[in-house]
């Protein structure tokens, strides 16, 4: 089983930046899939960003063009850029791995329900993100 810890979140004020890390240990032998998913208050998880096997990222239509995932894969380090961040980026932010690629085929709404969340293989117990006007 491979295990993963987040890292990177805080306080910060809209327009300002953070760089989360999330750190996979343990089983790295198997090929894992990475991606980053963020809970908010009284919402359900959804999904950010992922980064395929190629190095193509998917991103959430809410995050495209201020997120920037990245993977190393040397450090077996999945990270996430976070740029102009708004209030609306508050939440938890988690790291997820599966042994199944994770990029979505249409769009991480449409293509992850609640149950394939709750089955992907490992998670990380998250970091928060909080982003005050």
């Amino acid at each position: 089983q491979v295990r993963l810890v987040e890292s990177g979140g805080g306080s910060v004020q809209v327009g300002e930046s953070l760089r989360l890390s999330c750190v996979a240990s343990g089983d790295t032998k198997r090929k894992y899939y990475m991606a980053w998913f963020r809970q908010a208050p009284g919402k359900e998880r959804e999904g950010v960003a992922t980064i395929n096997q190629n190095g193509a990222p998917s991103y959430d239509d809410s995050v495209k063009g201020r997120f920037t995932v990245s993977m190393d894969n040397a450090k077996n380090t999945l990270y996430l850029q976070m740029n102009n961040l708004k209030p609306e980026d508050t939440a938890m932010y988690f790291c997820a791995a599966d042994v199944l690629p994770l990029t979505p085929l249409v769009g991480f709404k449409s293509d992850y329900s609640e149950i394939r969340i709750n089955n992907l293989a490992a998670w990380g117990q998250g970091t928060l993100v909080i982003v005050s006007s």
